[in-house]
């Protein structure tokens, strides 16, 4: 069986990526003051087992098994990752504020539902409340809003995968915030029609009236707005692709919100950049 030292010449990571996790788990043993020696891995073996789960999606059973531990050990400390990592994660007052410092000619707005095994959660009306009606599977939907050329800067706690974007929008506060960015520095939010209706700082395309059709002027518009903000799905890309724990999760949907945030900041650390 491989060991979590031997996963790290196998992990597509730098190994700075590793470091920085591991002193955050350091700072963490230290607040919540554990005594030398009273865990079964080290700050540096249980980053490298967070980031096996995280980027090659190995099952903590396995992981549980590579570094003689009990899969309740290995639970508990991908969740002490987990919350460490998403600490990190910029709110969106900050992500913001970056924007508006780095100059950005515009933003992208899209949501994405990240798959869940979990199901059989009543919602309203007795809807299966995980369920996405749209992708015809269980999942939390994430919005992710991403710079002109669709490097994320910001992911969203995790809505239910039967709510629309819009309804996820408003609930986060992202209409009013980004409507109010439009206001100040006359930086546009590009979106596709899910967010009809968001207001002045929101550009999509043109909806085909019923029964009628769009004029040459609107045609044109459409192909521009989509192939602008056709970039932010390098965002949601970017994140899926780079970590497996985002393709399918299994844990309670929940903590969606945690992975997220956490493979944000994980990102942001590989390459060195958060706008």
């Amino acid at each position: 069986m491989p060991t979590s030292v031997t996963y790290t010449a196998v992990l597509d990571v730098r190994c700075s990526t590793a470091e920085h996790l591991a002193r955050l788990l350091r700072s963490h043993r230290t607040e919540i003051g554990t005594r030398r020696g009273r865990r079964a891995l080290g700050c540096f073996k249980q980053a490298m087992l967070i980031l096996c789960w995280f980027i090659d999606g190995t099952r903590l059973s396995q992981l549980a098994r590579d570094n003689a531990l009990s899969t309740s050990t290995a639970y508990r400390y991908l969740h002490e990752g987990l919350t460490v990592l998403a600490a990190g994660a910029p709110d969106l007052a900050t992500a913001l504020q970056r924007a508006k410092a780095a100059g950005l000619t515009h933003l992208n707005l899209d949501g994405t539902v990240i798959p869940t095994d979990r199901v059989a959660a009543p919602g309203p009306n007795g809807a299966d409340l995980w369920w996405s009606g749209k992708h015809k599977h269980h999942g939390g939907n994430v919005q992710v809003i991403s710079a002109p050329d669709g490097w994320p800067i910001w992911v969203s706690p995790v809505r239910p995968g039967r709510e629309h974007d819009t309804t996820c929008a408003r609930h986060h506060g992202l209409v009013d915030a980004l409507n109010r960015l439009a206001d100040q520095l006359g930086t546009l939010t590009l979106v596709d029609l899910g967010y009809e209706n968001t207001g002045d700082g929101f550009r999509h395309p043109v909806k085909k009236p019923a029964g009628g059709e769009l004029t040459e002027a609107q045609q044109t518009f459409n192909r521009v707005i989509r192939g602008i903000h056709g970039m932010c799905e390098r965002a949601n890309a970017l994140l899926k692709t780079t970590f497996k724990a985002l393709r399918r999760v299994s844990l309670d949907p929940s903590r969606i919100t945690q992975i997220a945030a956490a493979a944000l900041v994980l990102l942001q650390l590989e390459y060195d950049r958060t706008i």
